[in-house]
């Protein structure tokens, strides 16, 4: 079985929820399967810290499910236009996976969450890309030839999966965002496929 990493963090739910339709499209796709992760908040306080396992929720990564996974799809709400400072730091503490070059030639997707519509969806999405591409991770977007894509009236970029969840986070993710949640999952487990072939 091809395993597929889902990586995310979520402070509302929309941004698991998410991760979990992205999860659906992966596990679509015969011969793929998914391992959901979080990650832990940060503090400005350095004597607050998270348990090392989470009450509850997806366990946290470790860098060893980036080491053994084929592909992944990585997720986080929107902060001013960037990822989320917890997304951030953990993937601040992936240069030993750098030097190593263990992601190189994996392919991955991003996918977030925003408040607003023009909340800065897009440029997350980018923005997340970056890291990515520094290790040699290969870039998986969303194509016009997913009809939502067309169609949707709030979420959905051909950068990646987005929902808008309104500014108290109160909206639910619509079903053109859910259909391209599930293909970003399943064009990413394809893609794996097809690069360990």
């Amino acid at each position: 079985m091809t395993e597929i990493l889902v990586l995310y963090y979520s402070q509302g739910g929309a941004v698991r929820e998410m991760a979990q339709l992205i999860a659906r499209g992966v596990e679509s796709v015969k011969g793929a399967k998914t391992r959901v992760r979080s990650v832990p908040k940060v503090s400005a306080n350095c004597e607050a810290t998270e348990a090392d396992i989470p009450a509850s929720g997806d366990p946290y990564c470790e860098l060893s499910d980036l080491d053994e996974c084929a592909g992944l799809a990585l997720g986080s709400p929107t902060r001013f236009g960037n990822m989320a400072a917890p997304m951030k730091y953990f993937l601040d503490g992936t240069a030993g996976l750098w030097l190593k070059g263990t992601l190189v030639g994996k392919p991955a997707c991003v996918f977030t969450s925003t408040g607003s519509m023009h909340g800065g969806n897009e440029s997350t999405l980018l923005t997340m890309m970056l890291p990515l591409m520094h290790h040699g991770m290969l870039i998986v977007g969303l194509p016009y030839s997913e009809p939502a894509l067309s169609t949707t009236l709030s979420g959905g970029t051909p950068y990646g999966a987005s929902h808008v969840g309104g500014v108290m986070d109160d909206k639910p993710i619509t079903a053109d965002e859910k259909k391209l949640c599930i293909a970003l999952g399943k064009r990413l487990a394809e893609t794996a496929l097809k690069l360990a072939a």
